[in-house]
């Protein structure tokens, strides 16, 4: 069976089979994207990226339009995302080969992480806020990191929880209480960051929501992950006070 006839097979569709990698089936409001080997890790696999527009000769990618519009079907109009695995091997030229395929569909999510688009399996709970924000005394198993542009990590939402209903919602740096700046538009908002960095460990551990994380505003986790390795909340607590007594000379 080509690759063709199985796509068929399934009900989908492309604009150009040559140049295609996804297609679309339009009554059962499903996308299907091919997904390269080579771009698999773990539970992730790199299907679309805004680099891919200009392939390696230099020349405009034929399928990259289409490719772009299945994908905000799927972010902004619900279609379902499927992929079957291909092979990935090169021309000559060095431009994309398809080696061989696998003719099995999977149902995945869809997230984004900078300018790429991953499918990822549905059991995979990816948060793609700050690298060490989660989307709480007992403690919670967490890990199970993935490469890809930037770190993600499978998170325990309890383990949130249990830190705030500690520490509470004020940041632990600054001070700022987002109820009291925006109202109840700001009520139950704050970062999580944890104290040892999560990709520092990397294995599943057991984490003390108490101990290891602590609740920090946007400004202030980012401030913390600006430095290499990031600042304690001590460190950056200091250089606020610090920068406060420049600011009354």
């Amino acid at each position: 069976m080509s690759r063709k006839q199985f796509i068929q097979s399934q009900g989908a569709t492309c604009s150009n089979w040559n140049f295609s990698w996804s297609f679309i089936n339009e009554s059962k409001r499903r996308i299907i994207f091919g997904a390269w080997d080579e771009l698999m890790k773990d539970k992730m696999a790199e299907i679309f990226s805004e680099g891919w527009q200009i392939n390696r000769k230099g020349r405009k990618s034929k399928g990259y339009n289409q490719s772009r519009e299945h994908i905000r079907l799927v972010e902004e109009e619900g279609y379902k995302l499927l992929t079957f695995p291909m092979q990935y091997s090169e021309h000559k030229d060095g431009t994309p080969k398809i080696e061989g395929f696998i003719p099995e569909l999977t149902k995945k999510n869809l997230i984004r992480i900078g300018k790429s688009w991953y499918a990822v399996d549905g059991n995979a709970d990816v948060s793609l806020q700050l690298p060490e924000e989660l989307p709480t005394p007992e403690k919670y198993s967490e890990g199970a990191r993935f490469s890809v542009t930037i770190n993600a990590y499978e998170r325990n939402p309890k383990a949130r929880a249990a830190s705030i209903a500690h520490h509470g919602y004020l940041c632990a740096t600054c001070g700022l209480d987002f109820a009291v700046i925006y109202g109840a538009l700001g009520k139950g908002f704050i970062h999580v960051h944890h104290i040892i960095p999560i990709g520092k460990i990397g294995a599943e551990y057991k984490i003390d929501p108490i101990v290891d994380l602590i609740p920090v505003c946007p400004n202030c986790h980012a401030m913390i992950h600006r430095a290499e390795p990031p600042l304690t909340v001590e460190q950056l607590r200091n250089q606020l006070h610090e920068a406060k007594k420049l600011l009354q000379l």
